[in-house]
């Protein structure tokens, strides 16, 4: 748990106490916001119930570092975040070791291994804080794509080889039938990963690798955006009103695209997995290219067999890589790179039911007019990743390290 903890503090350094505050859209919050958030939600479902001295930091924080648990009560409202210039940054960090001192403090009283419930309390924190330092990442090229001068989180790292991701995809075939889908019970999991359950599916394939910038960059020349007969009406609809010609992030510079990324403002790289783009894109590319989205079933029995690695944030490179150049048969960037965007509806499974209590708004009541990405990105912890994690998003949104593999009927 401190390691992650740590974590967290170690994504923020890079950052000064002005980059911490400032909140660049409603979607992206402050640094400051998600450091002291993940810190009131060990405080309020952790240590105020199992602490009996332990001192609140400050009644305040109550209000001011809420997310959406209306159970809890008041909040500031999430597009608002970036005006709490009060707590400070260095406040903010105050408040994180008060309640990591009192966390150790829970542990050596041995609480925590007598009380099953409040182990798994925690290790739904610690999850919970994975989840944030995603999202810390995220929100930061947000904001640094909103200034003027395009400021890097870090300088370049020396470049990778292309690993021949430009290479031509193959599309592998899996049989239909009916499928046990969702999660096992072995580990951690979100409860929106369950109940287990059989689903029916056709014969089907799937590419090989994702959907690379070269081939987003064929879709625009070919004027993929421009195209109302790819769109979805809400799609086109959007791309009207918000003038997409691009994914999010690219910038036409002297007649070549440019994509800012956590090391600044760089050349796009063919090569590499496209990003940053919504479920409204991803939909109208596959209709361009002459194939689908895969369900989310279909993406997670695929995931069969794979290991549960690739390129998240633990290979620090902070942006998708290139596929493999051979595939031999099997199918590549399975987990990291990008989150894929599938089919599927953000529904409950059959027998779902949320936990009792404020915990049980951690997912359950978003379960509406969103979409389920599968796999992981650049910027997932390592360990956070499962063959069944549902992540979800509005079908406008494309802030995050959102790209596509694309799927087609075998039948």
């Amino acid at each position: 748990m401190l390691s992650s903890r740590r974590l967290s503090l170690a994504l923020a350094a890079p950052l000064s106490d002005e980059d911490q505050t400032v909140q660049p859209m409603d979607d992206a919050s402050p640094t400051k916001w998600h450091l002291a958030h993940t810190t009131w939600f060990y405080e309020s479902f952790i240590l105020k119930p199992n602490l009996p001295d332990y001192r609140e930091f400050s009644a305040d924080f109550e209000y001011c570092f809420n997310s959406y648990y209306e159970s809890k009560g008041e909040r500031q409202p999430r597009g608002r975040r970036g005006l709490l210039t009060r707590p400070s940054a260095p406040e903010v960090r105050d408040y994180r070791a008060h309640v990591d001192a009192a966390l150790a403090r829970l542990f050596t009283q041995g609480i925590v291994g007598e009380r099953p419930d409040l182990a798994s309390m925690i290790e739904l924190g610690i999850n919970h804080e994975q989840q944030h330092q995603e999202l810390l990442l995220t929100d930061v090229l947000s904001l640094f794509a909103a200034q003027p001068l395009r400021p890097a989180y870090r300088a370049p790292l020396p470049k990778v080889e292309s690993r021949g991701g430009g290479a031509d995809i193959e599309y592998i075939g899996f049989d239909g039938g009916i499928r046990a889908i969702g999660f096992d019970g072995a580990g951690f999991a979100y409860d929106n990963e369950g109940p287990r359950h059989e689903v029916l599916l056709y014969p089907y394939r799937l590419a090989s690798r994702c959907v690379t910038n070269g081939e987003w960059l064929a879709f625009i020349e070919a004027g993929g955006y421009r195209d109302p007969l790819l769109w979805l009406a809400d799609g086109w609809a959007t791309v009207k009103t918000q003038g997409w010609n691009a994914p999010l992030y690219w910038e036409e510079r002297d007649g070549l695209w440019h994509q800012m990324t956590l090391e600044g403002l760089l050349p796009v790289d063919e090569c590499a997995p496209v990003t940053q783009v919504s479920y409204y894109e991803a939909n109208a590319f596959a209709a361009w290219a002459g194939k689908r989205l895969p369900t989310e079933f279909e993406w997670e029995v695929a995931s069969a067999g794979y290991p549960l690695a690739g390129n998240d944030l633990g290979t620090n490179a902070l942006r998708p890589r290139p596929a493999p150049a051979v595939h031999d048969g099997r199918l590549s960037q399975m987990f990291g790179d990008v989150w894929e965007w599938t089919s599927s509806a953000y529904l409950p499974y059959p027998g779902y039911r949320p936990a009792p209590g404020a915990v049980g708004e951690y997912n359950g009541k978003f379960m509406v007019s969103q979409n389920v990405l599968r796999g992981g990105s650049c910027a997932t912890p390592p360990g956070h990743i499962r063959a069944t994690y549902r992540n979800f998003f509005y079908p406008y949104q494309r802030w995050q390290f959102t790209g596509l593999r694309l799927a087609e009927d075998a039948a």
